[in-house]
Parts: structure tokens; sequence; C-alpha cells
């Protein structure tokens, strides 16, 4: 019996290609559809020292973790000051993200408290803030940057976009177990439930009215007495 040796194919240098590319085509169909901008903001802060003003360009990322998405707000310069020096980890951020399109939301974030001091009148360098937006409704849903909340000191600084900013991320997002818009109305009975409810209450009415006829056929017949 003649041994009889198997010969090895080479993998056209094409194919290779194309079966790269195709994963790559995978990798990025997988991913979600994102469009960022970074956003000049205008804040308008009421200040314990009195009413402020700054822009800040703000970016907004996304990460998809599961079901939710992580975001992440960040300034790109400081929005308000202080006429007093801040100590290390004096001053605490957070602010909220409005949603827009499939869903409309606001998403908290929130952030460290400063690392280092910060100097009497210079402008504070917002810490990036963070936080998880799962989706309950499926399609465009876009992030624009709203209130911003700057705690310190004991007091509380408010900070209110004036500039109508534009959405600074828009996100093509799946709802949670890639279920569609949910009713917001509890099921109602229809027609067909409301008559057998009926028609048993109507039952229930004749069958009362039937014993209490035959309750009083009984009581109301003559008692015959037998004569010896």
């Amino acid at each position: 019996m003649s041994n009889r040796k198997r010969s090895t194919m080479p993998v056209p240098v094409p194919a290779l290609l194309c079966a790269v590319a195709g994963s790559a085509a995978a990798l990025l169909a997988a991913a979600p559809a994102a469009h960022a901008d970074v956003v000049d903001v205008a804040y308008n802060c009421q200040t314990p020292i009195g009413d402020k003003s700054a822009v800040s360009p703000i970016d907004v990322k996304a990460v998809k973790d599961g079901d939710a998405y992580k975001l992440t707000m960040s300034f790109q310069k400081g929005v308000s000051s202080s006429p007093i020096e801040l100590g290390k980890g004096a001053m605490n951020p957070s602010a909220v993200l409005q949603t827009d399109g499939a869903e409309k939301v606001s998403v908290p974030v929130t952030g460290p408290a400063n690392s280092e001091a910060v100097p009497a009148d210079t402008p504070i360098k917002i810490s990036d803030l963070s936080g998880t937006y799962t989706p309950k409704k499926s399609g465009k849903v876009t992030f624009t940057a709203g209130v911003l909340t700057i705690k310190a000191m004991g007091t509380t600084t408010t900070c209110t976009p004036g500039n109508s900013p534009k959405p600074s991320l828009e996100l093509d997002v799946t709802a949670a177990g890639g279920a569609q818009d949910a009713p917001d109305t509890l099921p109602q009975t229809g027609p067909a439930d409301s008559a057998l409810a009926l028609g048993t209450l109507g039952a229930t009415v004749l069958l009362s009215g039937a014993a209490g006829v035959l309750w009083l056929t009984r009581r109301g017949r003559p008692v015959q007495r037998t004569r010896p």
C-alpha cells in the first residue's frame, strides 16, 4: 500500500485580506454609531459673591458597557472662581446631561473633588464627570450639557447654560434586551372582557333574584293539614 503525501494548499493572500477585512467590518458593526462635537457652553453662574459667566468647551464621550453606556463629560476651561483659596478636596462638582430624540431624560454625572488646591480668583477647573445611561427606548439619542453644580466651603454655585448649546454627542442606542418602545399605560380590558364581566354580574343578580322568589314562594305557600 503506497503512502500518499497530503499537500497543504497555501491560502491565497487575497483570501486572508478578505477575512481580516470581514472581521474588522464585524467589529465596526458591533460598535455603537456615535457622533461627537466639542461644544462651547456659555454658563451663567449664581455664586455666593454674585452672578458670574464663563464659556467652556464641553466634550462628551460614551463607552458601551452591557446594556448601558458609560458617559464622560469633560470641561476644557474653568467656569467660575473663588475669592478665597480652595484647599485640596474642598470642591465637589456635579452636572446633568439632557437627552433628546428617542428618549428625553436627565442623566446625572458626578466627579471627584479637586485633587489640588485652587488659588483665589483663579478659574476653577472642573474634573471629568461621569455617569451611566441605560436606554429604555431604541433609536438616536443626543446628549446636551445641562446645569452644573459646584459645592465648596459650605456654599453652592449653580451654573446654567445660557446659549442653548447644541448636543455634544449623538448615539444610536438599543434598549435593554433589544426591547422596543414599551406602552406607557397599563393594559385595559376589551369589550369582550367587559361583556363577560357584566354577564357574570347579571347572572349573579338573576340567581339571587330566583332564590329570593323561591324563598318567598315557599314562605307564602299555605300549610295543608291532614284531617284524621
